[in-house]
């Protein structure tokens, strides 16, 4: 059988280092994209490498950041550069093949099995792929080398920044039996915790336990994590995954209060789902309403159409009607993140049948 070669490239601390690129005064410092100058709300979406020296990292609320590292710059994100350096990125890949798995703006599998120049080395795929984008974009990426995606996903993660690691045949199975189940591709925080208390501390402990063990245990995963830990993934790269859902949110430097702020901004989210929507050729059912409090709570609401809808003022009004049933206003409920997705595609829409109203 022949084995395939998979690359799994991965922007390094992707937005962070196109903010520093692009801004001189940022270069060397601790900067996090995303949060709040005075830790009043906000996560952080990115920190540089400056920053996690400190134990900064993705997620993480900006009042512990700032907790952490006092000198942290918070800079606030530029979404539409973001996805212009992606779409850059993504062109590099194509010069070596159509067999790209988005998996974020900042990261992608690829099967160079046959690659376009013939040139037969993924690893020498990889190092093409990480010059190019150095010197076209001035940025780094790190990449992982291996037969299949898990395996790769796991390399490009091992020598960052700029790195590039490549794991044979020959050494997965090893390689996974010394892996700390914590670094296990898909095992969060939760499952790995669940796994310690179980005496599981790598692969060669969770290799110890049979298939119908880790069902038990973790359900459906358990066969995933049974396979994994042998070094077997079949599992294809996927260039033309169904678009399941499209969809825009934004963090806002300041916690919004009331609807007066509020509505601008679901306008603004519902002008670029709808220009998403149009770029696929997308039309959906159901509109959803995500609401992230100050305080990190969570909320969402969705509203079903019986026919498909795509339109900027469409998608905003019923937004707009989501939200004022969360009753948005309440004292003490500031409101710090907003989003909205439209999925629920179904069959094509076809221009001829009239779109219904909402509500």
């Amino acid at each position: 059988m022949t084995l395939r070669k998979i690359i799994h490239i991965d922007m390094d601390a992707f937005y962070a280092s196109v903010e520093q690129r692009d801004n001189p005064a940022y270069r060397g410092m601790p900067i996090a994209v995303g949060g709040s100058p005075e830790g009043r709300g906000g996560v952080v979406a990115t920190a540089s490498y400056e920053a996690r020296k400190f134990g900064v990292r993705s997620a993480m609320p900006s009042k512990r950041a700032l907790q952490l590292c006092p000198s942290i710059i918070f800079v606030y994100p530029r979404f539409d550069v973001y996805r212009d350096v992606s779409r850059h990125v993504r062109s590099i890949f194509q010069r070596y093949t159509d067999l790209i798995e988005p998996l974020s703006l900042d990261e992608a599998f690829l099967d160079v099995t046959l690659d376009k120049p013939g040139i037969g080395s993924a690893i020498a795929i990889a190092q093409e792929i990480k010059q190019a984008i150095r010197d076209e974009l001035q940025l780094t990426a790190s990449a992982g080398v291996s037969i299949n995606k898990f395996v790769a996903k796991i390399a490009s993660d091992m020598h960052k920044p700029d790195g590039l690691t490549f794991i044979g045949p020959s050494q997965i199975e090893s390689f996974m039996e010394k892996l700390p189940v914590e670094k296990f591709f898909g095992v969060g925080k939760v499952t790995a915790d669940k796994m310690q208390r179980m005496g599981l501390f790598n692969g060669a402990d969770l290799k110890k336990l049979s298939e119908n063990d880790l069902v038990q245990h973790f359900g459906k995963a358990g066969r995933f994590y049974y396979r994994i830990v042998r070094g077997l993934d079949d599992r294809p790269v996927q260039p033309h995954r169904e678009t399941k859902s499209v969809g825009a949110e934004d963090t806002f430097p300041h916690d919004l209060t009331t609807l007066t702020e509020m509505d601008p901004e679901l306008d603004k989210l519902a002008q670029k789902v709808a220009s998403r929507l149009e770029k696929h050729q997308l039309k959906g059912r159901t509109i959803t309403l995500k609401v992230k409090y100050h305080d990190f709570r969570q909320i969402t609401r969705n509203h079903s159409t019986p026919l498909p809808i795509s339109d900027a003022d469409t998608i905003a009004t019923a937004a707009k009607q989501l939200l004022a049933k969360t009753d948005p206003e309440t004292e003490g409920d500031k409101i710090r993140l907003l989003g909205i997705t439209v999925s629920n595609f179904g069959e094509e829409h076809r221009p001829e049948t009239p779109q219904l109203s909402l509500f």
